[in-house]
């Protein structure tokens, strides 16, 4: 595995999108870690500097290029990959099957199934596993949700416990200020028709993108799951309204509950859960986080003893889906400096130590 003798992790960041800005202000800031690299895919981005692209002001000497050969001659320690992958799931691996067997670790938020490698596709995998090993490398994915709120966090509060019946993960999140039409927008079908054939509500998608985190709490604690199974709802808009996610027409979707539920002796026994609105209004009787708090995680463990945790994320802009976001970037930074000290192959956070921010 790559790894660099000096002080300091020498990290490239792949895209400088919505996570990706973030995620490249976070290495700038991080006292562990040194940008020598940027990758854009947009014409528009290449050849500025790093630090116009995540919004400081002075400037780091590090210009964003779309020359990837160039990048990987850097010998960098890490890449720090957050472009969309979701969409372009071919080339998303190519990207990272490339980066991998060129001996430079990887931190992904792409493909949120590659959160537990045990889950995702054995082709994918293999294909990861084999670049891993031909450059010594490792790789890690992870994230907001799936990723942190649905791994550490309930393995952390179960820490505490004699016996665990069952375990629930409600991201419960208010999407009105997250301005992303063109894809969460399209993909839940928000502003669509009811019927709408949104993409992720077709029948296997839920359970590629979290039940990767529902088999490894169930992996976690020892137990074997029966199935895993998906169920969503929608819920129309009860007028007209505007939004970051776009203008809602009375009686399209403004809301989208799921749940993706490892089955154990009939019942779920693990369970990921969403219910994502528009409006507080919508869907009353749905799952709220308690009083005075908008948007956040409810992480439930039962068992002896049982606990209830609520999470309000919160970003400087005083936005919980700028908190999501950052959040989402800060997870695969923050975990650079573990990620580069691991066995070399595809790894999930069950391999890793406990890792955290570090400040300057």
């Amino acid at each position: 595995m790559k790894q660099h003798d000096g002080p300091k992790r020498r990290v490239i960041q792949w895209s400088t999108g919505n996570a990706g800005s973030r995620a490249l202000r976070g290495i700038l800031r991080h006292p562990q870690l040194e940008l020598v690299g940027v990758h854009a895919h947009s014409p528009e981005k290449v050849g500025r500097d790093a630090a116009e692209l995540c919004g400081l002001d002075e400037a780091t000497g590090v210009v964003a290029t779309d020359d990837v050969e160039a990048l990987l001659a850097l010998g960098a320690d890490c890449v720090c990959y957050t472009a969309r992958g979701e969409t372009r799931i071919r080339e998303t691996i190519d990207d990272l099957c490339r980066i991998l067997a060129s001996g430079a670790n990887v931190v992904n938020t792409a493909i949120v199934s590659l959160v537990y490698p045990p889950y995702a596709s054995p082709k994918l995998r293999q294909r990861l596993e084999a670049a891993c090993a031909e450059g010594a490398s490792t790789f890690f994915t992870s994230g907001f949700d799936p990723g942190w709120s649905g791994d550490v966090i309930p393995l952390s509060l179960a820490s505490c416990c004699e016996r665990v019946d069952a375990v629930r993960v409600s991201e419960l999140m208010d999407y009105s200020t997250y301005a992303d039409p063109g894809f969460t927008g399209v993909y839940f079908g928000f502003g669509r028709p009811l019927d709408y054939e949104a993409p992720l509500l077709q029948p296997g998608v839920l359970k590629g993108g979290w039940g990767g985190m529902v088999l490894m709490l169930a992996d976690a604690f020892g137990v074997r799951l029966d199935e895993i199974r998906e169920e969503h709802e929608r819920l129309p808009a009860p007028e007209s309204f505007e939004t970051a996610m776009g203008r809602i027409e009375e009686g399209t979707c403004a809301g989208v509950r799921f749940e993706v539920q490892g089955i154990v002796d009939g019942r779920p026994a693990f369970v990921a859960a969403h219910v994502n609105r528009l409006r507080d209004d919508v869907g009353p009787g749905w799952d709220h986080l308690s009083a005075g708090k908008r948007s956040g995680y409810k992480i439930e463990v039962k068992g002896s003893p049982s606990f209830t945790c609520e999470i309000e994320p919160m970003g400087e802009d005083g936005d919980h889906n700028t908190a999501g976001i950052t959040g989402t970037s800060m997870r695969v930074v923050n975990a650079i400096p573990a990620v580069c000290d691991a066995s070399q192959g595809v790894v999930s956070i069950l391999d890793l130590p406990l890792f955290s921010a570090r400040t300057a």
